[in-house]
């Protein structure tokens, strides 16, 4: 009997979502026993239309295109979903015939995909459901990683390193860089790897995992600005003051979603303010999570290998798991796809371990820069360095 598959894309998209959906594509092409792969056009909520693409129509070479496209091809949601539209959307699934339905997206999509799970067994339906992990805040739990982060990542660290050399030629004023990241500094942290030599930006990075205490900020700021002119500070859009609240007061709030003012702007205007020090905000925002030009290679092939994973788990009646990564031990990377019990996930925020951050919480441990140090894909990043500066102070020092 043919197992007609569905694939949902849940919550914000990430560079390499396409990619994943690209790996179900071809991984079902391998089975005969796989039916047609439908893609629901704009989420949860395409779903719920019963807006369904049968992929088999799309012509190969637009399919080919689907690794190295942004954002999502077929659409995505943040549609809140009550419990009455769980059992419809199973009730869907089973008048199209649809055998199984992977979900691909981040924490919130988790719970869905967990939430329908429970709707089918409730039901009594046969179909195996089945999640793929995808969020560049890289917070899903007990997977090593998730797809979208590792080029998330590159992106943080080749604009914050390009925005460092801009800030070193003309060392007067200080720089703060707002990464993605509500309540886990993952994307933040990966800033680091701009360093490439010792007074290389970032100089300060602030996570949410830590209190934001604004007078050691100031005396952290106070202290490079004296010593070297130009400084790079990193902080997460998230970043939380000692008592558990925003560093910047929401300004709005919709149920999870919470929306503060920007976390940059609000720094550099203290710093401008209580410092008296020239300071500029940057916030490339949507950017860190669509660009391709930044996309890492690693991310795109182990998004594509969660794809496969999912097809093969769903075709062996694999059901309510959720495809991980496992990071093996031993000097090379490499991780393995495993399947993870989906209530293990469902709406678990996994955050950075005290152990990837330093003591005074304005910076990450060399640990940290280990494990995230092959998920940025190859080297050099785009941008090359040629210093005259230092030849011409390395000559005169000489003399």
């Amino acid at each position: 009997m043919k197992n007609p598959i569905l694939v949902v894309h849940g919550g914000a998209p990430t560079a390499v979502i396409n990619a994943s959906l690209y790996g179900v594509i071809r991984e079902a092409e391998r089975h005969p026993q796989a039916g047609p792969v439908y893609a629901a056009i704009g989420g949860a909520g395409g779903l719920l239309r019963e807006e369904l693409l049968d992929l088999s129509t799309v012509p190969t070479e637009v399919i080919e295109r689907l690794p190295h496209t942004p954002a999502s091809a077929i659409g995505t949601s943040r549609d809140a979903l009550e419990p009455e539209h769980y059992r419809a959307i199973a009730k869907i699934l089973e008048k199209r015939g649809i055998r199984c339905l992977l979900f691909n997206g981040g924490n919130g999509s988790m719970d869905a995909c967990g939430k329908i799970y429970k709707a089918c067994r409730e039901l009594g339906m046969e179909l195996s459901v089945v999640g793929i992990p995808k969020t560049i805040d890289n917070d899903i739990a007990v997977t090593d990683h998730a797809p979208g982060y590792g080029s998330a990542a590159r992106f943080i660290v080749g604009t914050v390193g390009e925005l460092s050399r801009d800030v070193a030629a003309l060392p007067i004023h200080v720089s703060v860089i707002e990464a993605m990241g509500r309540n886990a500094g993952w994307v933040a942290a990966a800033s680091a790897l701009a360093r490439e030599r010792e007074g290389d930006g970032p100089h300060l990075i602030y996570l949410p995992e830590r209190p934001f205490r604004q007078e050691e900020f100031l005396e952290d700021v106070t202290a490079l600005h004296k010593k070297q002119g130009g400084v790079v500070v990193v902080v997460s859009e998230g970043l939380k003051g000692p008592d558990g609240e925003p560093a910047v007061p929401p300004i709005f709030r919709s149920g999870r979603a919470v929306y503060t003012g920007d976390v940059s702007a609000h720094l550099a205007q203290l710093v401008i303010k209580e410092l008296g020090i020239k300071a500029r905000s940057e916030k490339p925002g949507l950017s860190g999570r669509a660009s391709i030009a930044y996309q890492s290679t690693v991310d795109r092939e182990e998004a594509i290998l969660a794809g496969r994973e999912a097809v093969k788990a769903a075709l062996e009646e694999a059901t309510g798991v959720m495809i991980g990564l496992e990071r093996l031990p031993g000097p090379e990377y490499v991780v393995r796809p495993v399947r993870i019990p989906i209530e293990k996930v469902m709406l678990t925020e996994r955050l950075l371990p005290d152990e990837f951050i330093t003591p005074r919480g304005n910076d990450v441990t060399e640990a940290f820069l280990h494990w995230c140090r092959p998920l940025v894909g190859e080297e050099p990043m785009p941008h090359q360095r040629a210093d005259l500066r230092e030849i011409f102070f390395a000559a005169r020092k000489e003399r």
